[in-house]
């Protein structure tokens, strides 16, 4: 096991170049002719109790992300370090698969689809008792009181745990995902798009459950979602991803109100806003997102950014920190007046 070395006392993981990239095989032999860059060098922090969420278009690498980290996928390169409360700093990236049991437990997902991420031959008590099972924590009537409470901390009844899942609703079955994903006391949860197959009501019920949970329980969160309004809702800090890499990262508010990314600007221009009076035109960005098999060159978005200069095809911007705690990798970020969700507009 790879002990890192110690860090900040309030973050809990660490990322650092991370890159989880696809091969590309062709012909008979199933040569490698290419790879896919799903994450392409990430480089982010996460503190104690935050909620960062991770935000792009589809396909830009959020979930990819979010299982690489609790290594379900194993990264091509780059280093993940995460604090462990008896194991203290550790490299996640240089574990092997015995090494990562003791750390999978304060590791833990929540799954997009609460109809496929249950399985249907299973009860509810065997589905949240899983983790408890098979990390040998619980058995006998210890077991079933830990998962009546389970059931009781995400708002189920105990009396459900006869039952199969097919008899829930999506918020219900969500719910499920939930509990199980709290058995073991995890200090991270990875929420991946854990409302986006709900109901608008059922997700403003599971949301508040979330939030709750964080506080009686002191947890992390990484939320990867679409819906802009959601993010908002939940998260304190956010990180706007494109084809792979990181374009931006600051508190929620900053980034929502004053962008200094063009990417981040398009996204925020694009956020619905309940109020008949505002009449902000939407940015439309030309062209396709980008092929990750096959970048552009410099920067990944300078082919669908208005603001584009020759500096933005011939180099890659760094993420640098333009302001406190507001991280940015754009060329021309300093000389831009970009407008958020209530904003003016910035230019045409």
């Amino acid at each position: 096991m790879t002990v890192a070395q110690p860090q900040e006392d309030n973050l809990l993981l660490e990322v650092k170049d991370l890159r989880t990239h696809y091969p590309i095989r062709k012909g008979l032999f199933r040569r490698v002719v290419g790879h896919v860059k799903a994450v392409d060098g990430l480089n982010f922090d996460l503190r104690k109790g935050d909620t960062l969420g991770l935000v792009g278009e589809s396909g830009c690498g959020k979930t990819t992300t979010g299982r690489t980290l609790v290594r379900l996928l194993e990264p091509t390169s780059g280093t993940i370090r995460f604090k462990d409360p008896d194991l203290g700093w550790v490299d996640v990236d240089a574990m092997s698969r015995k090494e990562m049991l003791p750390i999978r437990r304060n590791m833990q997902m929540i799954f997009q689809d609460p109809f496929s991420s249950l399985n249907p031959r299973l009860t509810v008590k065997s589905i949240v008792a899983e983790p408890l099972v098979v990390n040998k924590i619980a058995s006998g009537q210890e077991l079933n009181d830990r998962v009546a409470e389970l059931l009781k901390v995400v708002g189920l009844r105990p009396e459900y745990m006869s039952r199969y899942p097919h008899a829930f609703s999506g918020g219900q079955r969500q719910r499920l995902g939930i509990a199980r994903a709290l058995a073991l006391n995890p200090r991270l949860i990875i929420c991946d798009e854990p409302v986006s197959a709900l109901d608008v009501s059922i997700q403003a019920q599971v949301l508040n459950l979330l939030e709750d949970l964080q506080s009686d329980f002191d947890l992390t969160y990484i939320f990867i979602a679409h819906d802009l309004s959601v993010v908002e809702h939940i998260t304190n800090r956010m990180a706007v991803m494109y084809v792979g890499k990181l374009v931006e990262l600051a508190e929620t508010e900053a980034l929502y109100y004053t962008p200094m990314h063009p990417y981040a600007e398009a996204l925020m221009a694009a956020v619905p806003i309940p109020d008949p009076r505002v009449r902000e035109r939407p940015i439309r960005l030309p062209g396709d997102v980008a092929n990750p098999a096959n970048p552009p060159s410099g920067c990944y978005f300078h082919p669908r950014c208005r603001y584009a200069k020759d500096i933005c095809s011939q180099e890659e911007p760094i993420l640098r920190e333009l302001a406190p705690d507001h991280w940015v990798a754009c060329h021309l970020a300093e000389d831009l007046s970009l407008r958020g969700v209530m904003g003016g507009q910035a230019g045409d």
